[in-house]
């Protein structure tokens, strides 16, 4: 039995074992990452491909391209081998999946949708290029509701749209601005701009007519949402601005991997929650941890382009981190290898490859032994969070490394030996050894220990001693639902208030009953801000979680899936340090 929500994967199980589960974009004519529609270019992947038997092209995008580049709308779907879309259909219609080699895309044959509103579409090396029928806006209709405001765009066609940007107006705080792009003209006298009553949902809306498509930017009360949906015969647009319940489905989008969005309701406030509901034990899927750069650990970046750089199918960003400095603030562990090491006893998650969970409070103990047999205790690796103590940093950390504190003593190890001690009173940059390390004391005294031509071995434990077991972890907190139970303790993590009582944006992992992992994802309620740790972690509790761990939230609150993010428009995401990617290889046995 899965968890709640979670679709068994019936459809599959019953597949031949000779037969391909997933139809895999391989050995295709024509494939890339550019889509120019009507003469714009968007990074959007595609391909084509022959099946045997015809003589035309089967042409595929990714499913987040057409959502979010073709105004396509992407319908609950029990299936991962065909989806459920709308786009100006007068019910939804199934269009055949196909997945990319590595697994991080999945492109829908939109071959046959494309025939029927005579897309022109030719291939020119790395772009696709699909040349949409001139398209024409009758009028606009503007109307206030009980509910909201309500715009009526009539068409004389289907076209592409696209949601261009959502985010906090510049002109009042509690304001939203939304900006909805439509490829088709509009004549001057449908007017330029609106302005509405001061309490209305929808404040004001200016029309710009740019280049055979016109631009509807709208400014809307904080706590509106702006939702696209498309009619036809006669052809429409219609744009609702209101606080309701955002659209529910259940998506089943690989197998082993669910995409789910669904409103949770605590008593009379209702959250919206997006989460993936993952199968750990499916073949060929496996998590790790991810970050920006494969020379450094230093650096934030987009959740989205580290998706896309890592080639995850998926991901939620992580752990906390500085982010002045870049630097992570707790606990990462990849294939057996401390990346950086925990802090202050904070929850973590770790796994392994069969697809075992562990949740809980961790402690890394490492020590650092001399050739004359003393003993000294390494209070961080790789860290970001200055300890008074001796902190270690490798090559993993980047070439060189930047002194966090006014004064510290670099001491530079190669080979296990000590070759060279350094005191920093400036911003100065130290190399850190490709076959060593750097050990830098923060108000500390070896007294000789470490002197140079001294030999060194460093050796590393967890507690509680079971994490060692695991070569995969990421630490966050606090920790929240344990055995069924919450277990927030936001004071036993050392976090300070107001954190734990705050209510904001949250992500986090969990794990139910019967072993499937959740990565979630919570903004703002209907009608006010997002949970505090304790609503969140009952929140969890009701998507199932026995086990919960709250990750990095606020602006960092980002979650991906196929090239795009389920959550939130990617220029309101904040760059993150790290985060935790779902890899997924189809087919594998």
């Amino acid at each position: 039995m899965l968890g709640p929500g979670v679709l068994a994967v019936t459809p599959a199980a019953q597949t031949a074992a000779s037969q391909p589960i997933v139809q895999v974009a391989s050995n295709n004519i024509h494939q890339g990452n550019q889509i120019q529609l009507n003469g714009r270019t968007y990074p959007v992947t595609w391909t084509q491909w022959q099946n045997p038997g015809q003589s035309t092209l089967s042409t595929g995008i990714s499913d987040s391209g057409l959502n979010r580049r073709f105004g396509v709308d992407l319908t609950s779907s029990n299936d991962f081998r065909q989806q459920l879309v709308q786009w100006f259909t007068p019910k939804p219609i199934a269009l055949t999946t196909r997945f990319s080699e590595n697994g991080a895309y999945r492109y829908l044959d939109i071959s046959a949708l494309a025939r029927s509103v005579n897309w022109q579409i030719q291939p020119q090396g790395n772009v696709l290029k699909i040349q949409s029928p001139p398209s024409k806006i009758g009028q606009i209709r503007s109307g206030r509701q009980p509910w909201g405001h309500r715009l009526v765009i009539d068409l004389d066609q289907p076209t592409p749209w696209q949601l261009e940007r959502l985010t906090n107006s510049r002109t009042g705080k509690k304001d939203r601005e939304f900006i909805l792009s439509v490829d088709a003209t509009a004549s001057a006298r449908l007017g330029t701009a609106w302005k509405f009553p001061a309490r209305s949902a929808l404040k004001s809306l200016k029309v710009t007519r740019k280049a055979g498509r016109t631009l509807l930017s709208g400014v809307m009360a904080g706590t509106m949402r702006p939702r696209v949906w498309m009619l036809t015969n006669p052809n429409r647009l219609v744009i609702d601005i209101k606080a309701g319940v955002p659209e529910q489905r259940s998506i089943l989008w690989a197998p082993g991997i669910l995409r789910q969005e669904r409103v949770i309701a605590l008593g009379n406030r209702q959250y919206p929650v997006t989460w993936l509901a993952l199968s750990p034990q499916t073949p060929g899927l496996k998590l790790q941890p991810i970050w920006g750069s494969p020379n450094a650990l230093v650096g934030i970046h987009p959740l989205l382009s580290m998706a896309k750089g890592t080639q995850v199918a998926a991901a939620i960003n992580a752990g906390f981190f500085n982010r002045k400095n870049k630097t992570p603030l707790g606990a990462i562990r990849q294939n057996g290898q401390w990346i950086s090491s925990p802090i202050l006893n904070r929850g973590v998650v770790a796994w392994n490859q069969q697809g075992q969970f562990q949740m809980g409070r961790l402690n890394l103990q490492q020590t650092l032994s001399n050739s004359g047999g003393q003993r000294l205790s390494i209070v961080s690796l790789d860290s970001g969070y200055p300890q008074k103590g001796i902190a270690r940093y490798t090559p993993t950390w980047g070439p060189t490394y930047t002194p966090i504190l006014k004064t510290e003593k670099i001491i530079t190890v190669v080979e296990n030996r000590v070759v060279s001690e350094q005191v920093s009173t400036s911003a100065k940059s130290f190399a850190i050894p490709k076959n060593g390390y750097l050990l830098v004391l923060r108000s500390f005294d070896v007294r000789g220990a470490l002197s140079p031509g001294t030999q060194l071995q460093v050796q590393a434990s967890t507690t509680p001693a079971s994490f060692n077991a695991f070569p995969n972890i990421v630490g966050a907190g606090p920790l929240l639902v344990s055995n069924g139970q919450v277990v927030l303790n936001a004071k036993a993590e050392q976090f300070r208030p107001p954190f734990d009582t705050q209510a904001a944006p949250r992500s986090g992992i969990g794990q139910t009953a019967d072993g499937t992992i959740l990565l979630a994802a919570v903004h703002n309620r209907m009608g006010g801000p997002g949970p505090t740790l304790k609503e969140w972690a009952f929140i969890m509790q009701r998507l199932g979680a026995v086990n919960a761990l709250n990750l990095d939230g606020g602006s960092s609150t980002s979650l991906y899936l196929g090239g795009q993010l389920l959550d939130r428009h990617p220029v309101t995401a904040a760059r993150v340090q790290n985060g935790i990617g779902v890899f997924w290889q189809p087919n594998a046995r």
